[in-house]
């Protein structure tokens, strides 16, 4: 599929040049935040969703694909000047303009925090700037300089990433993992991971298909080049983040209206969001966890299953998961009575098992309590 990559390069190169319509999809963007934005920069947009929207003041920001910079410029006013963005992309003639107009928007928003680096989205520690200048150095002529750049490029992604691990806040990308040959894919989101930050999010905005695409359409590098066959589907889209370690994913923009349709397959627009921080021991401080509801039974990342209203024995990393988004609003947290140190934590063992009240009171209180002053949950004077 390397063919793929080569016509991703070559119609994108030719899209920083002027702008192509085949390659967008409509995308409402906050208007407050494109008044900074140099016409160039917006004209030349080929996304298909606005995952800047879900980013936070002071957050460091990766986004794939940058392309001319669009998301980043307006990520980087969200974040402020205590955020910073980063751009990644692997086409020089997108990066001529990114690079260009970011001075222009650093002046006329007030502070400059945005970077671009050149390098391919599912290899974020090879900087290929650095590459390119090793090897225009010592260049390749036959087999053994060709296995010499092979080592040198290793020894860059280990020395001098270009991305570094858990240096990240939120990665975004908006319509460009489609575009990532189908072997690399699998690498794509495990770099991702790798980048991020424990308690780190991605959002993501790309083009996703509702069957399996045919082989056929896959080997058309047309269609791939414009975002069409190397759209995963709706569902592996989701399972994707899941394989590569992350949890809580959730769907949070869906279009209706496919934004294409080819031999009948629907290509629409899909916004995911996913998180990182599942990872760390199991341990036991007999707490519990009441799912509200509304629905019957669910069943997390990990394969806890609750039933609606009834006390859940968890881990002490399960529950303080379930205390930050996207879990918080659909739990009630029982602590122990007696805290039970950290230190004195014993592991916990995942059976999925109910908690009896006691177990978190402890088995031989038998406390009696006199009777409030006022109506349990009731304002002063109500007479409840």
């Amino acid at each position: 599929m390397k063919i793929a990559e080569s016509a991703v390069r070559e119609r994108y190169a030719a899209g920083a040049q002027s702008r192509e319509e085949s390659l967008c999809c409509p995308v409402s963007y906050q208007a407050e935040y494109l008044k900074a934005l140099p016409q160039e920069v917006i004209e030349r947009d080929y996304g298909c969703g606005d995952p800047s929207a879900h980013v936070r003041k002071g957050e460091t920001v990766l986004d794939l694909g940058s392309g001319t910079g669009k998301i980043c410029f307006i990520a980087s006013q969200v974040v402020g000047p205590e955020g910073r963005v980063i751009g990644v992309d692997m086409t020089d003639e997108m990066l001529e303009v990114a690079r260009r107009n970011a001075p222009i928007v650093a002046e006329r928003i007030g502070f400059a925090n945005v970077e671009f680096r050149k390098g391919r989205i599912q290899d974020l520690a090879l900087d290929l700037e650095r590459l390119d200048a090793e090897l225009r150095r010592h260049p390749i002529t036959d087999a053994a300089s060709f296995l010499a750049a092979d080592e040198l490029a290793q020894e860059i992604r280990v020395r001098h990433p270009l991305v570094a691990s858990e240096s990240i806040d939120v990665v975004v990308s908006n319509c460009v993992l489609n575009l990532v040959e189908t072997r690399a894919k699998r690498q794509l989101f495990e770099e991702m991971f790798r980048v991020l930050r424990h308690g780190g999010r991605a959002v993501i905005s790309d083009i996703v298909s509702d069957e399996e695409v045919p082989e056929r359409l896959q080997n058309d590098p047309k269609l791939w080049s414009g975002c069409i066959s190397g759209a995963f589907t709706e569902e592996g889209f989701v399972k994707a983040f899941g394989d590569a370690g992350f949890y809580g994913m959730r769907i949070l923009k869906f279009d209706e209206t496919p934004w294409r349709t080819v031999e009948g397959f629907e290509f629409r627009s899909m916004t995911v969001e996913a998180w990182k921080g599942k990872e760390g021991a199991c341990l036991e401080r007999n707490q519990a966890v009441i799912y509200r509801g509304p629905f019957a039974k669910v069943l997390d990342d990990d394969g806890h299953a609750m039933e609606r209203g009834q006390r859940y024995a968890v881990c002490d990393k399960t529950f303080n998961l379930y205390k930050k988004e996207p879990y918080a609003a659909f739990f009630e947290f029982i602590e122990p009575l007696a805290a039970v140190p950290l230190e004195e934590a014993k592991p916990f063992e995942c059976s999925g098992r109910r908690r009896h009240p006691k177990e978190s009171k402890g088995q031989a209180n038998l406390a009696t309590t006199e009777e409030a002053s006022q109506c349990c949950g009731g304002a002063e004077g109500s007479g409840c």
